[in-house]
């Protein structure tokens, strides 16, 4: 299994906001993905008025990311949207080999 996990940060009070919005974009096109075996996001407010957004997907494989990523897994993917909301942004992703589950 594979984790791939983005970052970017939004202005709190656009926190709900980018949340609901990524929801509807990012993770439910995760999911949707063959091969994905599930998708959290995670918010932290770091109290300088910036929240913290990740997007923590699991994939079966890399095949399997790559029918969500593209050919260039490495590269993060946006969404029309995310200009408005973000103030910082990761612009590739980390992959991580998981053990251990369940």
């Amino acid at each position: 299994m594979i984790a791939r996990m983005w970052r970017g940060w939004v202005r709190t009070e656009d926190r709900d906001a980018y949340v609901e919005y990524i929801e509807a974009t990012g993770m439910a096109e995760y999911r949707r993905t063959p091969g994905n075996q599930g998708a959290h996001m995670l918010t932290r407010d770091l109290g300088d008025g910036r929240t913290e957004v990740v997007t923590l997907s699991f994939w079966a494989s890399r095949d399997a990311v790559s029918g969500f990523a593209g050919e260039d897994v490495s590269r993060a993917v946006f969404y029309p949207e995310d200009d408005r909301y973000l103030v910082d942004r990761e612009v590739t992703v980390s992959h991580y080999e998981v053990y251990g589950q369940g």
